[in-house]
């Protein structure tokens, strides 16, 4: 019912930075929270940020990370900046939406690799 499609994602050297996005459509009424998750190989899917009249942050990435949102566009995105080795992984897109009918469910994307390496 609710299809979120990220972009962003590849490679980029420490120090560098990526912008990520992600649009949810579908048979949405309202976004109620947008965030970012990160898995890196071999860990456990972990939280990174989540903006919804605010914004919060991991301490891992709190100064470096800035998530935003545009509503006219149902779009979150991550501005990834002074990017470090440990931030290598898949990053994926979760929203909390209300669906028509006034259902709430929550919804992930299918995840974009960042690398960081020399």
């Amino acid at each position: 019912q609710v299809q979120l499609v990220e972009s962003g994602g590849g490679l980029v050297q420490p120090g560098g930075s990526l912008r990520l996005s992600c649009t949810a459509s579908g048979s949405i009424f309202s976004i109620n929270a947008m965030g970012w998750y990160r898995q890196a190989s071999g860990k456990e899917r972990g939280w990174v940020a989540t903006i919804t009249s605010g914004a919060s942050y991991a301490d891992s990435v709190k100064g470096r990370f800035t998530i935003s949102r545009d509503n006219a566009k149902n779009t979150v995105y991550l501005q990834m900046n002074s990017l470090k080795p440990e931030d290598t992984a898949v990053y994926y897109c979760n929203a909390a939406v209300t669906l028509l009918g006034y259902r709430d469910d929550n919804y992930w994307g299918q995840g974009t690799q960042v690398t960081v390496s020399s």
